[in-house]
């Protein structure tokens, strides 16, 4: 690692614990989704919708701290991208639940799921790696096992498609579903552009 004279501010190691903490929360109302019924799927987006906020205001103190700071741990367009994507995924997260209640989802097709699961581990991964940024360590692990999960969900995507399209589902029921297969498939990408944004940063940094 290379040597600074300088000092660095270090409250944003701990603003991207938060962000990362705060989506492992998502992820874990998301698995609490399957399953619930209709009353408590309304109860479970309005703690989502709470979380999601809670993650706004994370990523705008990392905005005002970046904006304030005139020293910065890593580049600043690395620290504008790893709060931006955590930022998203708990959009998508929340986006998801929100249209299985709107559009009175009774049942998620098989396959729902397992892209959960995949946005569950990738979720702890993250909350895990986020801490070792301070002193970019055994990071590597992380970054490939995301990508591999990246991989994984787009196989999982592609199933779910094949299903929906097949004919077992009306026509309006395939457009409900699919939005809601596809806004998980975004979190699972932007989960791997986190991972990827760490790795960049671990890069630069070495």
């Amino acid at each position: 690692m290379r040597f600074r004279l300088t000092p660095r501010e270090t409250s944003f190691y701990e603003l991207f614990a938060t962000a990362a903490d705060n989506v492992l929360s998502g992820s874990k109302l998301l698995m609490e989704l399957l399953g619930s019924d209709a009353a408590t799927r309304v109860e479970i987006a309005e703690r989502m919708r709470a979380a999601e906020h809670a993650g706004d205001d994370t990523t705008h103190a990392i905005f005002h701290r970046l904006n304030s700071s005139f020293i910065t741990p890593f580049d600043r367009e690395d620290i504008y991208r790893l709060a931006s994507t955590m930022d998203d995924i708990m959009d998508f997260m929340e986006e998801a639940v929100d249209l299985v209640v709107l559009y009175e989802i009774d049942e998620l097709p098989k396959g729902v799921d397992q892209q959960i699961e995949v946005l569950c581990r990738a979720a702890e991964l993250t909350a895990e790696a986020m801490p070792r940024l301070r002193t970019m360590e055994q990071l590597s692990e992380y970054w490939i096992e995301v990508n591999r999960l990246e991989n994984q969900a787009d196989r999982i995507h592609r199933k779910l498609l094949a299903h929906l399209f097949n004919g077992t589902y009306e026509a309006i029921e395939v457009m409900k579903l699919k939005q809601v297969v596809d806004v998980l498939e975004e979190a699972a990408d932007a989960f791997e552009t986190v991972a990827n944004t760490v790795e960049t940063i671990v890069v630069k940094e070495s």
